[in-house]
Parts: structure tokens; sequence; C-alpha cells
């Protein structure tokens, strides 16, 4: 991790959550509807999952499970309130979450006095710093609704067991666990990056806006745009009676242009393109398939196939107006600037109003804002430095090789659109080797055009190249020859927020092998194994407690036991930053009997395995129970990921591991627990 310090985690065991349960009236009768509030506060720098998204994403999805009872009806379902949403490239799906606060709310009908409204309830916390997941259960009860029964015209007041004012809130605090350990963090004090919901959202916006701002720069330099610049800034040292004028007039002009292109994102916030219309079309095809044609028709227009234009009599209307005296004269001037410049800007525009598809109210006003400013920068700084005019290079055939640079680009761009419905919907067609070879091709053709070796209708023939442009040619293919190697199974990682998941490669040469090496270890047959997802990297193990101690005593080795979930997005990260490092990866294969316990697996087993928990008198009916049982009675920790060391005969070797991206504490740690194995085995 580049000199980033090791967090260090000893055993620990979250506490609880605390809820509190509130409803919306102080009172009611029998017949009339309320709604039960669920509250819960969140810890500093941990995030809850909510209730509003598919199971099938990945993560824990909360649920509450209410007790039937006569005395009260459910109405429709239960509902988030203060969630937030948004795509997780981890999971390829689309998550909601809440930080700092959660808050649910049920609408139920009341149909009988002393109503009786128990709640079972499962939910999942994540810290953003550590990178643990822990999942937690609770049940519920309220016990505050006060019901005044008016039957046979005899009014009589009754609240449900144990009256409480409904004025204020239950605080249901369970047993408290011990008490959290703190995390030693080495003592070079290096910062370490917290990974948080709020913080990627902070960054993502920061990034979106950067980028908003840098294709505002690059319009500047297209065939519309570039050649108005000295005309216009003349216009305004030229036009002005002073200098202080021409610079107000220069400023007007680009807050203009700022101006216009934030309302237009403000226009496609305030039409329902905001941040809950967005993530409903974050994985749905249709808008998917849509942007991808839209970036199609964008890139053959940049390629030069056809220009994207606006009707000449609006264009020329408004620049008739811009004549006018004053300011407004001014603003007219930016309005001309903006649609004269529409067959260049507008691919790129567009192609950051859908890339605000998702963001909050204000994502496409920033976003346009941020455009605006790059656009109009270069404006305002020429009307100050007018003489500056004079380095600018010529308009010229390199204005119209910006163009198909950047229709490159948007043909590249295309298919992350109609990759996400293909994973969603499982069409098949675009594999990760049909992307890449696609990306491939792509970028190839654009190495051959930078070099002058691809001609398109409008460009000049190029005699010779200019340095930068090798430069970028060099750049070019040296990404194409980074791609190649994905075809048979490299991981990619600086790509993989934009790449297909790995396991659709139809050949990949990297599992190939593992699976050869691994295969050579019968370990007979393997419970849950057709239940359960493989282990990483062709690892072979287990996915029972008992099982895998009764192998490591026949192999006489030690066991590697793994508390993860199907939910848990760090226990992915690890497997694919660390548990794929050679070092590691052969320790694993090697030296562990290796032991997966998924703590949020569903799958309820049979009665004859069912057993009750002396930690809390609950009845354990599923494998993800069981194994959630065993973390916390056993290693007195509920979090994941998390990483023990035993033998057979169930001894701990050394101290328990959790989330560390440092591959060197991971080869440590399990070059310590394979020596304690040899001094400590019979």
């Amino acid at each position: 991790m580049l000199g980033i310090a090791p967090l260090i985690l000893k055993a620990q065991l979250q506490k609880k959550p605390i809820w509190e349960l509130k409803t919306s009236k102080q009172e009611v009768k029998i017949g009339d509807e309320l709604e039960l509030i669920f509250t819960s506060k969140i810890q500093k720098d941990w995030y809850m999952y909510s209730s509003d998204f598919s199971e099938s994403v990945g993560p824990v999805v909360a649920r509450f499970d209410f007790e039937k009872h006569p005395s009260y009806q459910l109405i429709g379902k239960i509902k988030p309130v203060g969630n937030h949403k948004y795509f997780d490239e981890v999971f390829e799906g689309e998550v909601s979450t809440f930080k700092d606060k959660a808050e649910f709310r049920q609408k139920v009908k009341i149909l009988k006095a002393n109503p009786i409204i128990k709640v079972a309830l499962e939910f999942q916390e994540c810290s953003q710093i550590t990178g643990m997941c822990v999942l937690f259960d609770d049940e519920l009860q309220f016990k505050n609704i006060k019901v005044i029964d008016n039957s046979n015209n005899h009014k009589t007041e009754t609240t449900s067991p144990l009256p409480i004012d409904t004025t204020q809130s239950i605080s249901i605090e369970n047993k408290p666990d011990t008490n959290l350990k703190a995390a030693v963090i080495s003592s070079d004090s290096t910062i370490i990056k917290a990974k948080s919901v709020s913080g990627s959202d902070q960054e993502s916006l920061l990034a979106f806006l950067l980028f908003a701002f840098f294709g505002g720069l690059v319009a500047v330099v297209t065939p519309c745009v570039f050649p108005m610049l000295p005309m216009t800034v003349t216009f305004f040292t030229k036009r002005s009676e002073t200098r202080s004028l021409a610079l107000k007039r220069a400023f007007g002009f680009g807050l203009s242009i700022v101006g216009i292109y934030a309302s237009l994102g403000l226009v496609f916030g305030v039409f329902g393109l905001g941040e809950d219309f967005g993530n409903a079309l974050s994985t749905h095809w249709i808008p998917n398939v849509l942007f991808f044609v839209v970036f199609i028709v964008f890139a053959a227009s940049f390629l030069g196939m056809f220009e994207i234009t606006l009707p000449h009599q609006f264009v020329n209307q408004v620049d008739s107006k811009s004549s006018m005296g004053s300011f407004l004269g001014v603003f007219f001037m930016a309005f001309t600037l903006v649609l004269v410049s529409f067959s260049c800007t507008g691919p790129i525009v567009g192609s950051l109003l859908i890339e605000a598809v998702g963001g909050k109210f204000l994502k496409p006003a920033l976003g346009m804002a941020a455009f605006g400013a790059g656009l109009a920068a270069p404006f305002t700084f020429f009307a100050i430095f007018p003489s500056w005019l004079q380095n600018l290079p010529k308009s010229g055939g390199w204005l119209n090789s910006v163009k198909v640079v950047l229709g490159f680009l948007e043909l590249a761009l295309a298919f992350k659109f109609l990759s996400i419905p293909d994973q969603t919907y499982h069409w098949g067609l675009l594999d990760r080797e049909v992307y890449l070879a696609i990306w491939i091709v792509i970028f190839f053709l654009l190495g051959l055009y930078l070099l002058g070796k691809l001609r398109f209708a409008h460009d000049d023939e190029v005699k010779s190249i200019s340095v930068p442009r090798l430069f970028m040619a060099i750049a070019t293919f040296t990404f194409v020859l980074y791609l190649f190697p994905g075809l048979f199974g490299a991981p990619l990682k600086a790509l993989s927020g934009y790449l297909p998941p790995q396991e659709t490669l139809d050949f990949d040469l990297s599992k190939s092998r593992a699976q050869h090496q691994n295969n050579t270890e019968d370990l007979g047959l393997v419970k849950y194994k057709d239940i359960l997802p493989r282990m990483p990297h062709s690892l072979n193990g287990f996915y029972d407690y008992k099982q895998a101690l009764a192998y490591a005593k026949k192999v006489n080795k030690p066991i590697f036991i793994d508390f993860t979930g199907h939910g848990c997005v760090n226990c992915r990260e690890m497997e694919q930053n660390v548990w794929s490092d050679p070092t590691v990866l052969k320790r694993l294969q090697e030296d562990y009997v290796m032991l997966a316990l998924y703590v949020d697996d569903k799958t309820e087993l049979p009665a004859s395995e069912w057993y009750t928990s002396l930690r809390d008198n609950k009845e354990k009916k599923t494998i993800g129970k069981q194994n959630a049982d065993l973390q916390i009675t056993k290693y007195n920790a509920n979090a994941q990921p998390y990483y023990v060391l035993i033998d057979a005969n169930e001894k701990v070797l050394v101290e328990p591991k959790a989330y560390d991206l440092e591959v060197q504490n991971f080869v440590n740690f399990l070059d310590a627990g394979k020596s304690a194995f040899k001094t400590t085995k019979p």
C-alpha cells in the first residue's frame, strides 16, 4: 500500500445498536391507521444497509419480520427514510445505506385494544475505517400505543401492556456485549484513508466537477469554439471605451456562459432526473441501452459522420440580439456562443448530463456550471491579457483531430452502459473477453489515427506528427498492451470498476492453472459446496467447521478460518487484492486447510441440526446464524472479514486478523501461524 501504515485490529465484539420506537400519533381509535417509527443512531464512521434494494446484489438487506397478531394489520411495506442509494461497483448493483442515523416507518391499522406488536429484525452495519461488517439481529416490541375503544358508545381508554407516554420514545437497549477494544494503529502515525460512504460521495462529486471543468476546457479547442476565441476577445477590447469596461464585459460574458449551462443542468434536475430517478435507472436495461445508443450517436458525430446542430433560424434570432447595448447584449453574445458551438459541445454536454443521472438534485446544475466555467475561463483570461492571443496556434486540421479523439473515447465509454444491463439480465453479449476485445480495437485504431495512419473525411493529410501527438500515441498503444493480457485472465485492477466481472471470461488462464494446482488434493464430499460460492482463486476448502477439523486432523495441517459474508465488500477486496498475491496464495494453497464460514447465509438447515445458543438462548436454524454464533462465542468477535488460524484441537495459533490490505502483513500472519503450529502439534 505504498507506505500506508497497517491497521491492526484485535478481537472485538461490536456492541449491538440501540433502537428507539415511536408512533406517529399519541392516541388512536380502533380502525385507525398510524405509523410505527424505528430509529437507530449509527456510530461515527459506520453505515447501515437499508431495506429497499435487491437481496441478489450482495449486502444484507435490513429485514423487519412482524409477528402476526389479531390486534393489528400491516399496511404496505416498511419504508426507509433518509437513506442514500447508489451504484456499488464492487457488487455491481444498486445498494441503499444510512449514515449517522437510520429510520424506518411501517404503517399499521389498529384492530383491537391492547395491540401486541412484536418485530424481529436483522440488519448489517459496516465500518468505513476498518472495513469490517457486522450482522446484527434484535427483537423489539411496541408498548406505548394508546387505544380509545368507542364500541357500543362507551369510551374506554386502553393501552398496550406496560403503558408509556407516546410523547417519549422508548429506548430498547439490549444487554451490552463486551466492550469494543480499541483499534491499534502502528506508531508511525501514517494517516489511513477512510473508505466511507459520505467520503466517497464527496470525492465522487469533486471528481465529477473536475471532469466537467476539464470537459469545458476541451470544448474550447474544438472547431466550433476555438476560432471564436480571438474574435470575441477582440470585441471586448476594441468595442469598450475603457479597459475596466472591457474587463467587466469579459467577466459578464464568462458568468453568462456559466449561468446558461447551470440553468440547463437545473432544468435537468427539476424534471425528475435527480437522485431517485437516477437510481431507478441505474440497472434497468431500457435507459442503459438508450444511453449506449446516445453515446454511439455522439461518437459518430465527433468522427465526422454528421453534425448535431440547432435550427439556424433560432440561432440567428439570438445572434441578432447580441448587438444590444449594456450587459444584455453581452449575455446574448454568450448565448450565441453556446448555440453556435452546440455541434461540438453537444456530445460532451450530453455525456455529462448522462453521468449526472443518479446524482443528487443539484448535481446536474453543478456539473453544467463547472463545464461552463471551463468553457468560459479562456475567454475571460485572454480578455484580461489580450496580448497573449498572439501566442495561440492558428486554426487548422488539429482542431478536427481533437474531435476525432473525443469520438473514440465516446465510443469506448458507450459499451460501459451496455455492460450494466448485460450483467444484470444475463444476456451474455459483453462477457469480459468481448468487452476487452472491443476496447483493444478502439484504442488500437485511435493509436493509428494519432500516428496519421488512419484518416477521416474532414482530416488533413498528416505529413509529419508533432512530439505531443507522438506521446499520445505511445500512451494509447501502452494502454492497448495493458488490456491485452486481460483476455487471458489478468485482473487489470486499475480498471476493475469499468470491466465486466472476471468470472465471465470463457478462458481464464490464471484460474485454469490454479485449478490444476489445487485439484491435486482430494477433499472428499464437501458439505454445502453446491450451496455456497466457490472459494476465490480456485482454492479448495470447506464450508463446515466440524468437517474442516476432521480433515485437518487427518492431514496434520492448521486451519485458516475465513469469517466472511455474501454482502461483505471488504471481504471481496481482501480476496482480490491480498489473497491474489502469489506469496499469499501459495501459503493458502499449501500450508492450510481452508474454511469459509458465511455469517449471513440464509440457508435453513434440517431440524435435526438446529440448536439453541447458550449465549442468547435463541435457536440457530440457518448456516449463517450458526457461523455467526460460532464467531462470537469462540472468538469474541462479530465483524467481517475476520481471519483465525487454529489447529485441529481448536487452539488459536496467533492473534486473529481483520481487514488489512498490506500484503506483507498478511504473509507474516500466515507464516506466524505455520510456525506456531509446528511448535504446538503433537
